[in-house]
């Protein structure tokens, strides 16, 4: 019996050691060696050096003078890195229905322009860090009244930050929330609140 037992624990503690702790140490500090920003979390930092944030993880932002992003189902209130997920409803269910005509509602009444897709539905990780470039379109004039500057150097602000394909060939263009947003802030600078 203890000869049948003896290689399977010895095949259980080397395979645990090789593949539970030297293979992910190995894969970690090769990341961290030749892609440190991105292993560290591809973290943002604001003029001042303060980290305000992931390039790849969205945040909200309710105050006039942003980009805001699209809804977030991830967490209670949304953009929640530890809830990262969809709402899981269908599109039958009543509370998914009645949460985006009150999110037209609202976008209606701020603006008669057409509303984006994005504008009212969530992603499947409710983290996501972009908005379509027609979504940032609709924004800027809302942006540009709070801010008190001209609505062309707002849209030219979101066409510095919007990105292509990936490859020219992946995905649509999309605009980075956090990007533009700390791009208005640089441009014109608002009183900490």
């Amino acid at each position: 019996m203890i000869a049948n037992l003896r290689p399977a624990i010895v095949s259980m503690v080397l395979f645990t050691a090789l593949l539970g702790l030297a293979y992910p140490l190995g894969v970690t500090g090769l990341a961290q060696a030749l892609f440190p920003a991105q292993a560290g979390g591809s973290l943002v930092r604001n003029a001042s050096g303060e980290i305000v944030g992931s390039r790849w993880i969205g945040q909200n932002f309710k105050d006039e003078a942003y980009l805001r992003p699209r809804p977030s189902a991830a967490g209670k209130d949304g953009y929640d890195a530890s809830g990262s997920s969809g709402s899981n409803l269908g599109p039958l269910n009543e509370d998914l229905a009645a949460r985006i005509k009150t999110d037209a509602e609202a976008l209606r009444a701020e603006s008669p322009a057409p509303i984006p897709v994005d504008a009212v539905t969530a992603s499947g990780s409710g983290l996501d860090p972009h908005v379509s470039p027609a979504n940032a379109a609709r924004q800027v004039p809302r942006i540009a009244a709070a801010r008190k500057v001209p609505a062309a150097e707002v849209q030219a602000v979101i066409a510095a930050n919007t990105e292509g394909s990936t490859f020219g060939l992946l995905g649509e263009p999309r605009v980075n929330v956090l990007a533009v947003n700390l791009a208005l802030d640089a441009r014109w600078p608002r009183a900490q609140r």
